[in-house]
């Protein structure tokens, strides 16, 4: 079933469409083609989702021709399930007598753009198979990334209920839990709930649902592990006292979004009311600071710059966020050293965080969508202290 006809997999046109306005802004900078083996531009230039391995697969995109979907034969009938918007050309395997990048050798010639992420190892198998190719580096198709087209926020949207379906039903592990008047959950199985939420919620809901290496789930850490900020979780148990954090996410139609919320369980202390109203103040002001004009680093500096006023830069550990599309982690920066200017299409995470040692830390994030106004959470769990207060 689909929810009111709702589809994660996006049509064809939308590929062979994306793919003309990607062949234009490589023509106007002088490419003759573009070569990239990055997983998530070979998803977002032909709709062909696959897991990364050792054997190569790439798209050569020329400015003047079809798209090309390199890959092992292997994958070949995964492509066509997933109807690749583009010509297949499948090589028997890897290493394979002839290599694999030889069988673009007729069709990648003149200046080529590869991603900068494509390996040391990886190029030189390029350079020796493509000897007609001027191999360039150029972020040209992950700049094109940044800017998401309508019916990919119709993908982070719907990705956004379904976290915030997780942090309510995390949220519901504990209290149930309480009420039962037994031990809390622990880290690790809180985690397993949510992602099991997650997955479930997604096969339940959709049909044909695009597999990605994270499809739902995400970070549970309590207490003095909340202080590490990427902590994995652990057998810990859940005390009265602590604060826990369920920082959450999940991917729809290769989508992302992420979604965090800090718990007190019980009346929290000062300290406790102290920490969090910094952060949730500096979310606030995050949100405001994000709008078109403004660069990367200047909504950084106002955001956190409200944590450093209450007298908590010390603890301090990151950045206000990052962008979200393709991948949980991806340009542009919300970051002092990014001068990229913030313009509507985008999405990146407003996440700022204080981390106390041997206490716990204290974020708050949502996905946040550029607009021509400014911006707008697709994640809507709500931020107040008294909403993420949990009784005992």
């Amino acid at each position: 079933m689909t929810i009111m006809g709702f589809a994660q997999r996006l049509p064809v046109r939308f590929y062979t469409d994306l793919q003309d306005v990607v062949r234009a802004a490589a023509e106007q900078a002088g490419y003759a083609a573009l070569l990239t083996d990055d997983p998530e531009d070979v998803a977002y230039l032909t709709g062909f989702f696959h897991h990364p391995c050792e054997r190569p697969v790439a798209v050569l995109l020329p400015v003047d021709g079809p798209a090309v979907l390199l890959l092992p034969e292997l994958e070949a009938e995964h492509a066509q399930v997933q109807n690749a918007a583009a010509e297949l050309i499948a090589y028997p395997e890897f290493p394979g007598i002839r290599e694999p990048f030889a069988f673009l050798a007729d069709r990648a010639r003149g200046r080529v753009g590869f991603p900068p992420s494509m390996s040391v190892g990886r190029l030189d198998l390029v350079r020796a198979a493509l000897p007609g190719a001027e191999l360039s580096p150029t972020d040209l198709v992950m700049r094109e990334r940044y800017r998401k087209r309508p019916e990919e926020v119709a993908l982070h949207q719907e990705a956004a209920r379904i976290t915030d379906l997780m942090l309510v039903e995390g949220r519901k592990l504990v209290e149930d839990a309480i009420a039962a008047g037994g031990e809390l959950p622990s880290e690790a199985e809180l985690a397993a709930h949510v992602s099991s939420v997650g997955t479930g919620t997604m096969y339940a809901d959709h049909d044909d649902v695009v597999v990605v290496s994270f499809l739902a789930g995400g970070l549970v850490y309590a207490a003095r592990n909340s202080a590490r900020p990427h902590g994995l979780p652990s057998a810990y148990r859940l005390q009265p006292g602590d604060t826990f954090v369920l920082s959450l996410g999940c991917a729809v139609g290769g989508r992302f979004v992420e979604g965090e919320r800090t718990f007190v369980l019980g009346e929290p202390t000062a300290e406790q009311e102290r920490y969090y109203t910094a952060v949730q103040q500096a979310q606030q002001t995050g949100t405001e600071a994000l709008r078109p004009g403004l660069t990367c680093a200047e909504a950084n500096k106002i955001c956190l710059d409200v944590i450093r006023s209450a007298g908590l830069g010390r603890y301090l550990r990151h950045r206000q966020g990052h962008g979200i599309g393709l991948g949980m982690h991806e340009p542009p920066w919300l970051e002092d050293g990014d001068p990229t200017v913030l313009e509507p299409g985008m999405v990146v995470s407003n996440e700022p965080g204080i981390y106390v040692p041997d206490h716990g830390g204290y974020r708050i994030s949502d996905s946040m969508l550029i607009t021509e106004e400014g911006a707008r959470p697709f994640t809507a769990y709500p931020r107040g202290l008294a909403d993420v207060i949990v009784p005992v």
